[in-house]
């Protein structure tokens, strides 16, 4: 874990998102030649997450370091929210290759990714600002037959006390805003499972670095176009207006020293 100190201003903002798109590059073509129900599903990519995130980072501008950091390939190959050595890192297709060729996945299209965010992170902290990197994402309303009840998910690790607080900020505004929606903390998945979050909370000090994922049920998104509508965009905005609010907070959180 890096020893720079805690910084005192307010944070950046780092917007990734891991599952942006479901392309598959033309040396893997052939292992998913008919299957383009499989990417098409929740399976192969996070439907309207890059939309949620690119208005996230209109509507952030004056908090924001840099574009979205996204991932166009299809988490089938090498799911970059996963670590190397994760059990479901692959798709059984591709789990199913020879070392040498599973290597040159990882390589190819995990790693890059991963480490452009750590070095971004990296880059700030050096330079003595806090980040504020959340990961953009979207999850399916049924899984393997049984409903999901969260709308709006904030992942977090609630051992962190600057991630608690402001996960805690930033829920209290969609509250607000969103009183019909069901807003949960660490649902429908725990923040502090494997994840590239986790991997970078390792590196960094609680007071440096923030990793948050946002969950967004795509049953809010407009089923009839690709990646949601006027419906997205409208539920973008709120998004990013509770978290706006939460990092205009930010002096007032509680926040340890190093």
């Amino acid at each position: 874990m890096t020893g720079s100190p805690a910084p005192s201003g307010p944070p950046v903002l780092l917007l990734t998102c891991e599952h942006a798109g479901r392309l598959v590059p033309p040396e893997h073509a052939t292992l998913f030649r008919g299957r383009e129900a499989l990417l098409a599903s929740h399976r192969g990519w996070d439907p309207g997450a890059m939309e949620v995130a690119e208005v996230l980072a209109r509507r952030l501008r004056r908090w924001r370091s840099g574009p979205v950091l996204a991932h166009p390939w299809t988490r089938l190959l090498a799911d970059v929210n996963r670590s190397p050595d994760h059990p479901r890192v692959f798709w059984e297709e591709v789990r199913a290759l020879p070392a040498r060729q599973r290597a040159e996945v990882l390589a190819a299209y995990h790693r890059p990714h991963r480490e452009a965010v750590r070095s971004a992170v990296a880059k700030e902290v050096a330079a003595g600002r806090g980040v504020v990197q959340v990961g953009v994402h979207t999850f399916t309303p049924v899984l393997d037959g049984r409903p999901r009840t969260t709308d709006i998910g904030v992942l977090y690790d609630p051992a962190r006390l600057p991630e608690r607080s402001l996960a805690d900020a930033w829920c209290r505004g969609l509250r607000i805003a969103l009183p019909e929606r069901r807003i949960h903390r660490n649902r429908p998945y725990r923040g502090t499972s494997d994840g590239l979050t986790t991997w970078l909370r390792a590196s960094f000090a609680p007071a440096a670095y923030l990793g948050l994922e946002l969950e967004v049920n795509t049953r809010l998104l407009d089923p009839a176009a690709d990646g949601g509508g006027p419906e997205l965009a409208l539920l973008a905005g709120t998004l990013a207006d509770a978290l706006g609010g939460a990092l205009g907070g930010w002096a007032s959180l509680p926040r340890p020293s190093g």
